[in-house]
């Protein structure tokens, strides 16, 4: 098995309180995908009350909403992301790529570090 190189993670704190990182990035992903709040709270193994905290929470930092939710009933309800939840999602993506390949040289000398033998 491959060794595992050092990963970033990338947490942005916005102007307002609101913040986005990875945890908020794999839900909006999973809503994405499957189309559905709950479902993507099983697939995270996060609760469905915490994911829709973090829905509202995502909602009400922007302007406009990332998540749009449709309550069950004939039409079955369901969750998708908005043109502004792509987007926000687009961008951080882009971030964490960016400062990735800028930050590879440094993160591979801190493993580097941490191989030498103990004093």
């Amino acid at each position: 098995m491959p060794k595992a190189g050092p990963r970033l993670s990338i947490r942005i704190d916005l102007p307002g309180g609101v913040r986005f990182g990875p945890g908020k990035a794999a839900l909006l992903t999973a809503i994405g995908e499957l189309g559905s709040l709950a479902a993507a709270a099983r697939s995270l193994s996060m609760s469905y009350p915490r994911a829709l905290k973090l829905v509202d929470d995502m909602n009400a930092g922007f302007p406009e909403p990332l998540v749009e939710k449709q309550h069950g009933g004939a039409g079955r309800g369901g969750s998708a992301l908005t043109a502004t939840g792509r987007h926000v999602l687009d961008l951080y993506r882009s971030i964490c790529d960016t400062a990735g390949t800028a930050t590879a040289a440094q993160r591979n000398e801190l493993v580097r570090l941490i191989g030498r033998p103990k004093h």
